[in-house]
This record gives C-alpha cells, sequence and structure tokens, in this order.
C-alpha cells in the first residue's frame, strides 16, 4: 500500500501534539517581565520537547522519502512511535510544573527511551520490507547515532536520580546531536 495516508496521519498528530505542548504555557498575571519568571521552567521543557517533536518530524519525513509503500507491520510500528510520542506532553508539563523534579525527569527520559526505540523498530520494518540494499538500508546501516541516543537516555534516567540537572542536561545533548543534519538519507536518494 501507499505511504501517503501513514504519512498525513503522522504529521497530524505530530500537529497535534505541538499544540497541546503550547497550551501548558499559561498567560501569566501581571505586565511585566517578572511575571514571565514562573513561566520558565515550563518554557524550557517546552522549548526541549518541541526540539525533539520537530527532530522525529524531520527524520521521519526523511525516513519516509526514502520508501515507496508500506505494509501492516510498519504501519503499527509507526503507530508504537507516535504513541511515545503523544506521551511527550504529559512529561512535559509535569516536569515543568514540578521544577524539574527527579521523578519528572527521569520520567520525561524514559519516554524519549521509548520514542527512540520505536523509531529504531519503525526503521527496521521499513528495512526489511524494503531489504537492506534498499536506499533506506544502505543510507541507515547500523544507525549508531540512533543507538549511541537510546543510550544516553538510559544514562540520563539514572543520572535524573542522583542529579536531576544532569539528567536533564544530558537530554539536551541528544537533542543537539540530532540537531547537527543527518545527510545519509538525502545523500543516498542524491538529494
Amino acid at each position: 500500500m501507499g505511504k501517503n495516508r501513514l504519512e498525513a496521519f503522522s504529521d497530524g498528530v505530530l500537529a497535534i501534539i505541538l499544540t497541546i505542548m503550547v497550551l501548558e504555557l499559561k498567560v501569566p498575571r501581571g505586565d511585566s517581565f517578572a511575571a514571565l519568571a514562573s513561566l520558565l521552567p515550563t518554557f524550557v521543557g517546552y522549548a526541549l520537547s518541541f526540539v525533539y517533536i520537530a527532530i522525529y518530524w524531520n527524520n521521519h519525513h526523511h525516513l519516509l522519502h526514502a520508501v515507496k509503500k508500506v505494509n501492516g507491520p510498519i504501519l503499527w510500528a509507526n503507530t508504537h512511535l507516535l504513541f511515545w510520542l503523544s506521551l511527550v506532553p504529559f512529561a512535559t508539563a509535569w516536569m515543568g510544573d514540578n521544577h524539574f523534579a527527579a521523578r519528572p525527569v527521569a520520567l520525561y527520559g524514559f519516554i524519549l527511551l521509548m520514542a527512540s526505540l520505536a523509531y529504531y523498530v519503525l526503521s527496521r520494518c521499513l528495512i526489511h520490507f524494503h531489504g537492506r540494499d534498499s536506499v533506506l538500508g544502505t543510507a541507515v546501516g547500523g544507525d549508531l547515532k540512533g543507538k549511541l541516543s537510546s543510550g544516553i537516555y538510559a544514562a540520563a534516567i539514572l543520572a535524573s536520580f542522583a542529579n536531576r540537572w544532569a539528567g536533564f542536561a544530558l537530554y539536551w545533548v541528544v537533542a543537539l546531536i540530532w540537531l547537527v543534519p543527518d545527510r545519509r538519507i538525502e545523500k543516498a536518494i542524491g538529494e
């Protein structure tokens, strides 16, 4: 089957996730910049989560651009990814409302870890369906960057209980790793 409906559905879900997150930014009482200070934890969490959703959207777009069709297991793998990403607004709000306490920071990392594993499963389903020698299979290869990210998430979850700021900082590290454009698929497609 074609991939267009999968792309459209995924784009819609990701847009809704971003919308839900921005609704957590409540307008403060008062007209001074000092009144905005109470929003800082919520805004920092929102900014990080916005970056993550944008990274997933970008990579999901490239992933599907490299393939021509999908099957049932791919649809379910994609739904699995969207499930974990749909929990990002909840974890973001909990983390911001509790000023980055250890448990909310750890839960946030758990959701990021599960989303990274779900993305890995989706990419492997696509590669299995199209073949290791396909454009996608050749471009992604062993996916060292993805495996490294999952490892950092796991370390960040554990670190969160010892030092919540260390855990939170590691989530930014992974985001920065992925902000560096990953051109593997573009190069394989010839764009």
